[in-house]
């Protein structure tokens, strides 16, 4: 299992500890290769909110050193240790784990990974897509046969602008897997291993290796307009080659389940028959009950800064996903910003239950000038949540920054900020 130690044992705090005294100890206790913990006090506002700032590495920076199961590719993501870091010490297994804005699912699946019941809720119809069925994993039989029984000949009608991505034979299966899964949702046949089916082929769709179904693009978490595709094709003088779908589903599918065994597998069976998925706005989430979450852990969009609609077009197009019926948060300004996630603490004030915790997790913005856990504070504070800490984790860039050409803290957002409150007891 490629999953890595978070800390040496000694610096967590019990589960039967999780109270916010002995989680502070426990990051002041904290090393990571030999890097002691940063205390400070900040203070924001007129009237001054004072919360201890803990700094460090609080994990890993390398890619894929977490489970399998989790390399789906989504914008704005983060690694499954953030979760994890929070889980592990505020929760014990059985508990519930809420994320409202659950993207890929990597809050959700970590929690299900460690024998939480996970909770999800996205306003994007994609990200229960991209959870659903890694919570349920078939076996690469299994999966293996589905692709066998599937007509990658039945295509009728395609966007031909799709052909600056695809050669025309893999467009041909593409259209055809489509109108398959298409098919099998009308008519209520679609079922796990057509969900997996499904999941893959959306993280497959757009790259930047072979191991994708297009031509060399962007990285497989953001789809370019046909416009710019072209020009892509044009500046490295490229052509897409006839790629095999099939094929491809079938290997990622392979290292999806690199890690899954038999103990996992039924692990997650058990887990997930009292998950909870479902499409709502972080702020109405009328289906989870008043004081049912033992831990949040979150991230919300950060500004305007990631424009899911555009980058998430084809993935729609695949899915026969309406982007413009997703009101995705998109405040242009701070004080929308604010007002937007005042709404969300609020809803989360009325299912977390009395003593639990909320993680949410931030960055700084415009260029490091706005720090959006100095935002964060007052809008929790507001909605009847205790200030606890804000936990800083900086660390360098590696490879998702590179590919992008982003100089790490130059540009973008180059901390995970997570913002600690508490429901009063």
């Amino acid at each position: 299992m490629r999953r890595t130690s978070l800390a040496a044992s000694a610096t967590r705090a019990s589960v039967a500890q999780v109270d916010a005294t002995s989680f502070a100890d426990a990051l002041r206790a904290f090393t990571w290769h030999g890097k002691h913990t940063r205390e400070q006090s900040m203070s924001i506002g007129d009237r001054p909110i004072a919360v201890p700032q803990f700094l460090n590495e609080f994990w890993t920076s390398r890619q894929r050193a977490a489970h399998s199961l989790h390399e789906i590719s989504y914008r704005a993501c983060f690694k499954p240790q953030l979760p994890r870091f929070f889980i592990e010490r505020l929760t014990k297994p059985g508990d519930s784990v809420l994320d409202p804005f659950s993207g890929r699912g990597t809050t959700a699946l970590e929690a299900a990974l460690l024998g939480r019941v996970p909770v999800a809720s996205d306003i994007n119809p994609l990200s229960r897509i991209l959870l659903e069925p890694r919570l349920a994993p078939p076996s690469l039989a299994e999966i293996e046969a589905r692709l066998s029984q599937i007509p990658w000949t039945a295509a009728s009608n395609w966007p031909d602008d799709l052909l600056v991505f695809y050669h025309p034979d893999t467009l041909r299966q593409i259209s055809a897997l489509r109108a398959y899964l298409l098919a099998r949702e009308a008519d209520g046949q679609l079922d796990p291993i057509d969900r997996w089916v499904r999941m893959v082929a959306v993280n497959r769709l757009t790259g930047h290796s072979s191991g994708f179904f297009s031509v060399y693009t962007m990285p497989p978490n953001q789809a370019v307009s046909a416009r710019s595709q072209a020009k892509i094709n044009a500046r490295r003088h490229q052509t897409p080659i006839s790629k095999d779908v099939a094929s491809i589903i079938a290997a990622k599918s392979a290292s999806l389940l690199a890690d899954v065994g038999d103990k996992t597998r039924t692990a997650l069976a058990t887990i997930s028959r009292n998950a909870t998925i479902v499409t709502r706005p972080a702020a109405a989430l009328r289906d989870i009950r008043a004081d049912s979450i033992d831990l949040v852990v979150t991230s919300p969009p950060f500004l305007d800064i990631v424009q899911y609609a555009n980058d998430n077009w084809l993935r729609c197009w695949f899915c026969d996903i309406d982007p413009a019926e997703v009101a995705i948060t998109m405040a242009r300004r701070v004080e929308e910003w604010s007002e937007a996630m005042r709404a969300v603490f609020a809803e989360l004030q009325r299912v977390v239950r009395p003593g639990k915790f909320v993680a949410f997790e931030v960055g700084e913005v415009q260029g490091g000038a706005v720090k959006l856990d100095e935002i964060v504070l007052p809008a929790a504070i507001g909605a009847g949540f205790e200030a606890t800490l804000v936990l800083i984790n900086a660390q360098q860039f590696t490879k998702t920054a590179n590919c992008w050409g982003v100089a790490n803290n130059r540009k973008g957002t180059n901390t995970n900020r997570i913002v600690l409150v508490r429901k009063p007891a």
